[in-house]
């Protein structure tokens, strides 16, 4: 089914960008452990440092960096050959722009110590691999050229000894006791009866969304929209998620704590299940429609471990327009579409 005529020329655009991203990925990528052996009680730190290999000047997105700190999973870590658990933030934003970029002088290098084991499962003893894999995004488009894409390094490897000993399985982090329910934290009355409200509007977004997906009707344009080319796999997989984010606003213990005065919506740390942490843009964004209160609640339920596992793949309609087109299976997994196809705005059959 085609995209409307308003996303498809939001999506070309964007496909421009996102080619000239590509071809302009000119930056090397080196991590190097300070010590490698790390004793028990020390912490992991490791150096980044990013070089502009090519002749012109490169840009890179900011919080595709570790520049102002890591707010995603910037690294792939593993322990004796197995994925570690991300335990750091995942932040719901607006589409990047212009200013969201940071300039890159041929032959210059910008670095940052970064501390792993506040952010990686890093406590059972082992030997740990660990590499820096930053996915490309969508450029602004005009006043930036020669955008980075995918950020890739060689991997290092780290021994720590950890409190627990090797092979052991790490304790999870498990939901807050109670049942279901809406709970705060630093928030005022007033923000409190908004949060009814954004959590009403959020599980009804779910709620039709898990209606469309089970009603055994053929998938739409909605769908193939924010998903991509109708598979059944990949439908299958889209529902589940949304049966699980359904259970969560409907039979879950939901933490909304409004302490964030940052500029992003809300975030989450995903092995933390289920408090939900609301910032400035939240509070100036609508009940529904697009970016909406309802749909940021949504989007950061699916990022829980327990609940869909989501990534942050693209932010805004037209990267997440974009990646349906062009990679579904990631599109399957990004919190972003998982919002747009709820929030349904432009209404969608």
């Amino acid at each position: 089914m085609p995209l409307s005529p308003q996303l498809l020329q939001i999506a070309t655009a964007v496909l421009g960008c996102a080619i000239s991203a590509s071809a302009a990925a000119n930056v090397e990528v080196a991590v190097t452990p300070l010590q490698p052996t790390v004793d028990r009680g020390d912490d992991v730190l490791v150096r980044v440092v990013m070089t502009n290999t090519s002749a012109t000047a490169q840009h890179l997105l900011r919080w595709r960096t570790p520049l102002d700190g890591v707010e995603s999973p910037l690294f792939e870590v593993r322990r004796d050959g197995q994925p570690v658990r991300y335990l750091g933030r995942q932040i719901k934003r607006a589409a990047p722009g212009p200013s969201d970029y940071v300039r890159l002088e041929p032959g210059a290098s910008l670095s940052k110590t970064v501390e792993l084991s506040r952010l990686y499962e890093m406590s059972v003893t082992g030997s740990y691999t660990i590499r820096y894999h930053s996915a490309a995004m969508p450029a602004p488009g005009a006043g930036v050229q020669a955008v980075v894409g995918e950020l890739v390094s060689k991997p290092v490897s780290i021994w720590v000894d950890g409190r627990l000993p090797r092979g052991a399985k790490p304790t999870g982090m498990a939901p807050e006791p109670g049942g279901a329910g809406l709970s705060y934290a630093n928030c005022s009355n007033a923000q409190q009866e908004q949060l009814v409200t954004a959590m009403d509007a959020g599980r009804a977004m779910t709620v039709d969304s898990h209606a469309y997906l089970t009603s055994g009707k053929q998938y739409g344009e909605r769908y193939t929209t924010w998903f991509g080319a109708l598979d059944a796999a990949r439908g299958a997989k889209v529902t589940s998620n949304f049966t699980a984010i359904k259970d969560a606003f409907e039979n879950k213990p939901v933490k909304i704590d409004c302490d964030c005065d940052e500029p992003y919506f809300a975030y989450v740390y995903p092995a933390r299940p289920y408090t939900v942490w609301v910032c400035r843009a939240f509070w100036a964004a609508a009940v529904t429609g697009t970016d909406s209160r309802g749909g940021t609640l949504l989007h950061e339920l699916s990022h829980f471990d327990v609940v869909a596992a989501t990534d942050d793949h693209v932010y805004g309609q037209a990267g997440a327009a974009e990646l349906a087109r062009e990679a579904p299976e990631r599109a399957i997994n990004n919190a972003d579409s998982h919002e747009y196809f709820g929030e349904n705005t432009p209404v969608q059959q």
